[in-house]
C-alpha cells in the first residue's frame, strides 16, 4: 500500500536490532486518516470470504482491528496478554513469545467470544518471525472457528514470518512489505 510505506519512509525510524518504529503513526499516536485508508484495503481483500469477527492481540493491533471491524460491521476481540481480576470464565490460552519485550506472553480469550461459528480474519500490526500470529491462530483452532486470513500492516519479510503462513495456504494480506532495513534506510518489496 503505497500510502502506509510513504509514511514508513518519511516517519518511520529504523532502531538496532531489526526494530521499526512507527509509534508516531500506527501504534503510539495514531493518524486515524492513514489507519481508515488500511482498514478500506483489508476491507476489500477480505470482503468475500465470510468474515465475522476480527481477532487481534493487545495493544498495538487493536486500532487497525476495530477499524476493520467496523468496516465488516462485526465484533472484534483481542486477547489479553495478562489476568485481570474482572476475567471471569473458561479461556482459550496459548503461548505467545514477543520480539520487542523481553520474555514469554501467555494470550487469553473467553470461550464466549470465539466459537465454531466464527470466522475469524486475524489483524495485527506487525509481522516478524510470527510469534503473535501463531499464537493467535491456536485460539482460532482451539476454538473451532474458520481462519478466513490474516491481514497486518507491516510485514518484515526479511525474518520469514510471512512466509511460514504463506506455505501453510493461509491468505496473507501485508500491506507494507519491508525486505530490508539497513542504515536507517529501507527496503519495500515490489
Amino acid at each position: 500500500m503505497e500510502l502506509l510505506e510513504k509514511a514508513i519512509a518519511e516517519r518511520g525510524k529504523v532502531l538496532p536490532g531489526d526494530v521499526l518504529n512507527v509509534g508516531s503513526f500506527v501504534n503510539h499516536q495514531i493518524d486515524a486518516v492513514l489507519l481508515a485508508a488500511m482498514a478500506d484495503e483489508v476491507y476489500k481483500h477480505f470482503a468475500g470470504s465470510g468474515v465475522n469477527k476480527i481477532l487481534t492481540v493487545e495493544a498495538s493491533g487493536i486500532a487497525l482491528a476495530i477499524l476493520v471491524a467496523e468496516r465488516f460491521g462485526c465484533n472484534m476481540v483481542f486477547a489479553k496478554k495478562s489476568k485481570a481480576l474482572n476475567d471471569d470464565g473458561e479461556m482459550y490460552s496459548a503461548v505467545c513469545p514477543s520480539f520487542t519485550r523481553p520474555g514469554v506472553n501467555t494470550i487469553k480469550v473467553p470461550k464466549e467470544y470465539l466459537g465454531k461459528d466464527d470466522n475469524v480474519l486475524i489483524v495485527d500490526d506487525f509481522l516478524a518471525v510470527g510469534n503473535a500470529t501463531t499464537a493467535l491462530r491456536s485460539l482460532v483452532s482451539d476454538a473451532g472457528a474458520k481462519l478466513c486470513g490474516i491481514s497486518v500492516a507491516v510485514e518484515k519479510g526479511f525474518q520469514g514470518g510471512g512466509d511460514k503462513i504463506r506455505a501453510d495456504g493461509i491468505d496473507l494480506l501485508s500491506l507494507a512489505i519491508i525486505d530490508g532495513m539497513k542504515d536507517g534506510s529501507i527496503t519495500f518489496r515490489k
